[in-house]
C-alpha cells in the first residue's frame, strides 16, 4: 500500500470555520495515525470571493491549533506549488488531455441565453439543468460543426469546458464513513470544468491536484457528497486511480437543527472561528476562541469530539493520544450538536490541570487587567486559590479582583444578611485582634478567628460572614483565612476599618 497522504484544501474566502478546523484536524489525526503526510493546499481559483488576509489567517489558525502541515505554501514540499492560482500550467496540460476524450466539450452559451432557457423551463413548471437532455439543443461543440467551433475560437468567443455526463449509468460509490451508495448519471448535470476566464473550477482543479500530489484519502464535509459521482467519473476520464473518500457530517446549531453559523455564535455568545477575524471591507471583527481565552489544546480536544468518540468514552485527550486512537471508521454519520457549556468545560479542565506558573504566564497575557502592583509570589498564591473555580485565565482576575483592589461598595443583599447593629463593634474588635497575630498564615488565622468567636460567645458565621464582606465586598471567594493571608495584615485591617466606616 502506498504511503497515506491527505490534504486540507480551504478557499481563502473568509475566516476558517469550526467545521473547517475539524476537517483539518481529522485529516491530520488520520495521517499521523497511519504514519502519513498532511498537506495544506490553498484553493484560490475563486477570485471573485477572495478575501485579503484569509490565507494568512488559515495558516495562523492551524498553527495555533497545533495542526502543523508537512507540506504547504509556507512549508514547501516536493509537490509545490501549493496554491491553485500558481498551478495554471498544470491544469492547462490536463485540459488538453480530457478534451481529446469523449468526457468533455466546449460550451459557448452566454449567460443571457441560458437565462432565457431557464425562464422557458420555469414557465412550463420545470427546472433547467445543462445535462444529457438539454445539451443537444444548446450552443456547444456537440451540436456545432467542427468549422463552426473553429470560427468561434478564432473570433475569441468566450466559452466554458463542461463535463459530458454519461447517459443512464449506475455509479456505485463508496465512503469510509457512510458506506456504499449508488447514483444514476441521468440525475447529474454537465458541470463546468473550466470557466470562461480559463481558470478551472473546484471539481477539475481538485481532482488534478489530488492526483499530482498523490493524495490517497479525501476527507471533506458532507456538502461535497453530491459531487462524488462527478469526481468518480473524472478519475475514470483521466485514467487515474481514485483516492478513498470520507465525508464528515455537519456541526449543528446548539438546538440541533441546521448547520452551525456565525449568526448562531452571535445569538448564543460563542465564537465559531478559531481566531478573531477582521473583515477587510467592513472592519467588523468576528470573535475567535484564542482571543476569548480558550487554550489551544482544550479547543482542539473539544473539536475532535464533535463527531468522533474515543474508546471508553474518554473525554480528555492530548493531540498525541488522539493520533494514537483516531479511526475514520468510528467517525459518526450523524451531525454533532455544538454545546457552548461543553466547550467551556473543556477549557476549565485544561486550565486547572496546568501548573500555577503556567497559568501565571497566561494571566499576564490577558488584555485590560492591571497586575503591576502585584508580585509573582502574590499572584501565584491567588492562582492556587482561584484556578479550580476559573473557566478562563481572565476569570482569575475578574473573580478574584478583590485581591488586587479594595472594595469601594458592598453588596446590598450581603449587607442585609451579614450586618446588624452589633457587627461594626465586633469587626473593630477583630481588627484589633489581628494586630496580635504574629504568624499570618491560614492555619494561625483560622485559629485566631475561632478563638475570637469563642471568647465573644458568637457563632463562627457571625464573624466569618461580615469579615468576608469587609474584605471582598460580597459573600463570595475562597476561605477567609486564605484571603487574609494573601492581603496581609496591614491591608486586611484597613479593609475591615473601611467597611466599619462605610456600611450603615
Amino acid at each position: 500500500m502506498s504511503k497515506v497522504r491527505v490534504r486540507f484544501a480551504p478557499s481563502p474566502t473568509g475566516p476558517l470555520h469550526l467545521g473547517g478546523v475539524r476537517t483539518a484536524l481529522y485529516d491530520y489525526l488520520f495521517a499521523k495515525n497511519q504514519g502519513g503526510d498532511f498537506v495544506l493546499r490553498i484553493e484560490d481559483t475563486d477570485t471573485a470571493r477572495y478575501v485579503e488576509g484569509a490565507e494568512e489567517y488559515i495558516m495562523e489558525a492551524l498553527e495555533w491549533c497545533g495542526i502543523i502541515p508537512d507540506e504547504s505554501p509556507k512549508h514547501g514540499g516536493k509537490f509545490a506549488p501549493y496554491r491553485q492560482s500558481e498551478r495554471r500550467g498544470i491544469y492547462d496540460k490536463y485540459l488538453a488531455g480530457i478534451l481529446k476524450t469523449d468526457y468533455a466539450y466546449l460550451a459557448f452559451d452566454t449567460t443571457e441565453e441560458l437565462d432565457e432557457i431557464r425562464k422557458e423551463f420555469e414557465q412550463n413548471g420545470d427546472v433547467f439543468a445543462y445535462n444529457y437532455i438539454t445539451r443537444n439543443r444548446l450552443k456547444n461543440s456537440l451540436t456545432l460543426s467542427e468549422e463552426e467551433v473553429k470560427n468561434l475560437l478564432d473570433q475569441k468567443v468566450p466559452y466554458v469546458v463542461r463535463f459530458k455526463m454519461p447517459v443512464d449509468r449506475i455509479l456505485n460509490l463508496e465512503d469510509i464513513i457512510r458506506g456504499k451508495t449508488s447514483v444514476n448519471t441521468n440525475t447529474l448535470d454537465d458541470k463546468v470544468l473550466v470557466k470562461n476566464d480559463g481558470m478551472p473550477t473546484y471539481h477539475f482543479a481538485n481532482i488534478i491536484d489530488d492526483h499530482e500530489m498523490e493524495i490517497t484519502h479525501v476527507i471533506r464535509g458532507e456538502e461535497w457528497l453530491p459531487s462524488l459521482g462527478l469526481h468518480y467519473l473524472l478519475y475514470e476520464a483521466m485514467g487515474w486511480e481514485r483516492p478513498e473518500f470520507a465525508h464528515l457530517s455537519l456541526i449543528l446549531k446548539p438546538e440541533g437543527k441546521g448547520k452551525l453559523s456565525k449568526r448562531d455564535g452571535d445569538k448564543f455568545g460563542f465564537p465559531v472561528f478559531p481566531l478573531n477575524f477582521k473583515d477587510p471591507e467592513t472592519g467588523n471583527i468576528s470573535k475567535g476562541y484564542r482571543d476569548e481565552g480558550y487554550l489551544p489544546d482544550a479547543f482542539i480536544n473539544m473539536v475532535a469530539l464533535l463527531g468522533w468518540s474515543p474508546a471508553n468514552d474518554r473525554e480528555i485527550l492530548t493531540l498525541e493520544e488522539m493520533v494514537k486512537e483516531f479511526d475514520l471508521h468510528k467517525v459518526h454519520k450523524a451531525g454533532a450538536r455544538f454545546n457552548k457549556e461543553k466547550a467551556e468545560w473543556f477549557n476549565h479542565e485544561y486550565l486547572k490541570s496546568k501548573s500555577d506558573a503556567e497559568v501565571l504566564a497566561l494571566l499576564k497575557e490577558v488584555d485590560g487587567i492591571n497586575l503591576t502592583n502585584s508580585g509573582d509570589e502574590k499572584l501565584l498564591k491567588v492562582i492556587s486559590l482561584m484556578k479550580e473555580r476559573a473557566t478562563f485565565a481572565k476569570d482569575i482576575y475578574s473573580e478574584g479582583k478583590f485581591f488586587f483592589e479594595a472594595p469601594v461598595s458592598y453588596d446590598e443583599k450581603a449587607v442585609k444578611k451579614a450586618w446588624n447593629a452589633e457587627t461594626a463593634a465586633v469587626m473593630n474588635q477583630f481588627a484589633d485582634t489581628l494586630h496580635s497575630v504574629d504568624v499570618f498564615e491560614p492555619s494561625e488565622l483560622k485559629q485566631a478567628i475561632h478563638d475570637f468567636a469563642e471568647n465573644k460567645g458568637l457563632g463562627m458565621g457571625k464573624v466569618m460572614m461580615p469579615l468576608r464582606l469587609t474584605l471582598v465586598g460580597e459573600l463570595k471567594g475562597p476561605d477567609v483565612p486564605d484571603i487574609l493571608q494573601i492581603l496581609g495584615k496591614e491591608e486586611s485591617i484597613i479593609r475591615i476599618k473601611n467597611a466599619v466606616n462605610n456600611i450603615h
